[in-house]
């Protein structure tokens, strides 16, 4: 992975003594809160309904062992002990006292990690694919480009103050794991007739308040010259981009207003003075930069492994976890796993500091010293021997990060909302406890196949609620909390916004609302079908009609029963446990 050098070093200390002068300031009185806030969110502090939260970068979600430790420390000194990974394969820290703030990122630099751009009108942290590297579908490893725009857009002096934040993701692999197509740029690699590489560029993605699905700008930027083409991406929506109304301050707002046509001229009219400039990726540096992410010394090992074969046979929970939680590697003999931070009854995304002094212990053990954060909330040992997943697979167990659920429906979403966040509307973790408690029966989400929910705590949509197969969104309705629900949504390759079924429901009716979405998709399915595919076949009256067709109640239905009776063929309209069906 990638190692600071002496510039990453200086430019991190300066920062780090700079706002521990600033943090001094503003204790003392010297600045006002309003003077200190945009000092405060240059370095990632937020001031939440409780503390101050800290929003510490994971640079394309690659962590190693030491990294992680560091995280626990910080988690168990200067907060609760625990912390929340985000959809921006990000950590924060939600109980932080503003004077610690400056101990903390000294410490985050002993280990060469920040807090820079981790909020304010900036370019964000770059996200990639947490299998970048050991993927089958990959293309080109894409860590070296995300690296490489790291290290451009860092305190990049054009663009610290855009109209709103700015956010970019890459993937390499032909299959999208980084959801580019809901960033403000999306770059996907590609090869040409010849074989070179490049990217296809989308531009004009986003959640929040007006969803947009990304649109495609060009179809092959050749790589030596793809940070002067995001350059004049960004150059243009500096300068066009409105600033009158934050809402409208996003690029999609741009794109959508003058059209892609129009904003493709002028985006290529000020790349005819740039493409061949001092940015233009040079060989020697892409190699430079490449040699940071070198395979690790892998062993010359079989396709299988016979003592894995045999606990499959044996073990029915080590079947489960090995089908959802173990994902394919390109060298024979190893595997990529997921620790799942989605166990029934802990907050999605969080992990105590124990967990992450364990994680770290396992990277080391079991995959070269490294792991990766997941914009879906988890962790992955990227680099597992074939013969080492019974013994990461009982140890992930004992830490609570072995939930077969990977894909499932308990694999949940979720921002922190209204328990620590000033912008929520409702509060998302404990509904996301209340649905997972639910359908905590393994069969029967395994029974169901893949689904995604995703929930927000307001419009901001950091828990990525649009794009989810169900959506759910806390909104306020006269001071108090509902939840508006969606389907058909998705991300990847053929991403898409999902559409709200209908009126919103309170905390109490939403997870039987969950349950009739399920009973409509158990009846209407075709074999194998997935609940998004359903969904796009059917449309979405069938699953509103029956949502409202009777009220809805917080009754638990006994799920497991439930299903046998779907499945046999009752039919959906008529009752089964619930006294509102």
């Amino acid at each position: 992975m990638y190692r600071y050098d002496q510039f990453d070093h200086q430019i991190i200390a300066e920062r780090v003594a700079q706002f521990s002068d600033q943090v001094r300031r503003r204790l003392s009185g010297e600045l006002t809160e309003d003077e200190f806030r945009i000092l405060r969110l240059q370095n990632g502090l937020y001031m939440q309904i409780h503390a101050y939260m800290l929003r510490v970068a994971v640079p394309y979600g690659l962590l190693s062992a030491a990294q992680m430790r560091m995280l626990a420390s910080i988690a168990r000194k200067y907060d609760r002990g625990y912390g929340h990974f985000s959809t921006r394969q990000n950590i924060q820290f939600n109980w932080i006292k503003l004077q610690d703030a400056p101990d903390i990122l000294a410490d985050l630099a002993s280990v060469e990690m920040h807090a820079n751009q981790t909020s304010g009108n900036c370019i964000r942290n770059i996200t990639s694919d947490e299998f970048a590297g050991v993927a089958r579908d990959e293309i080109v490893d894409p860590r070296p480009y995300a690296e490489i725009l790291r290290q451009w857009s860092t305190f990049h002096p054009e663009f610290a103050f855009l109209p709103r934040k700015f956010k970019i993701a890459i993937t390499g692999a032909s299959e999208d794991r980084a959801a580019i197509a809901v960033h403000d740029i999306g770059l996907a690699a590609v090869k040409n007739a010849q074989g070179e590489v490049g990217f296809c560029v989308l531009v004009g993605g986003g959640l929040g308040r007006t969803p947009i699905i990304g649109t495609e700008i060009c179809d092959f930027v050749p790589w030596q010259h793809v940070i002067t083409y995001l350059e004049s991406i960004v150059r243009v929506y500096n300068e066009y981009g409105r600033r009158d109304n934050i809402y409208k301050a996003r690029v999609k707002i741009l794109v959508k207003a003058i059209g892609i046509e129009e904003f493709k001229r002028r985006v290529e009219a000020d790349w005819q003075f740039t493409k061949d400039g001092p940015c233009t990726i040079t060989v020697e540096e892409l190699n430079r930069v490449a040699a940071f992410f070198t395979a690790p010394d892998y062993e010359q090992l079989p396709e299988n492994d016979a003592a894995v074969a045999a606990q499959l046979r044996e073990s029915r929970a080590f079947s489960n976890w090995m089908q959802r939680n173990v994902k394919p590697h390109k060298v024979p003999g190893y595997a990529a796993v997921v620790l799942s931070l989605k166990k029934t009854g802990i907050a999605p995304g969080d992990a105590t500091a124990e967990q992450m002094d364990a994680a770290a212990e396992l990277a080391e053990r079991f995959s070269f010293g490294e792991l990766r954060v997941t914009h879906m909330q988890n962790l992955v040992l990227a680099d597992v021997k074939q013969s080492d997943l019974i013994a990461l697979w009982q140890a992930a167990r004992e830490l609570g990060m072995a939930t077969p659920n990977i894909g499932l429906l308990t694999d949940i979403i979720c921002c922190p909302g209204g328990d620590f966040c000033s912008l929520a509307n409702a509060r998302s973790i404990p509904l996301a406890k209340a649905i997972a408690e639910r359908f905590d029966n393994l069969d029967f989400q395994h029974d169901i196949g893949e689904i995604e929910l995703n929930m927000s705590g307001c419009m901001n949509a950091c828990g990525h609620h649009h794009v989810g197969n169900i959506g759910i969104l806390g909104v306020d309705k006269d001071g108090e909390e509902w939840y508006q629900v969606s389907i058909g949504g998705a991300q990847g390759n053929a991403s898409s916004l999902g559409k709200v079924i209908g009126p919103s429901f309170t905390f109490a009716q939403t997870p039987e609302v969950i349950a009739r979405l399920l009973q409509v998709y158990v009846r209407e399915r075709f074999a194998d079908e997935r609940f998004i595919d359903t969904v796009r076949r059917i449309g979405h009256n069938p699953f509103k009609e029956y949502v409202y067709a009777a009220p809805v109640n917080d009754d638990k239905a006994l799920i497991g029963a439930e299903y046998a009776l779907l499945a046999a063929g009752a039919p959906y309209d008529t009752p089964l446990y619930s006294p509102g069906l």
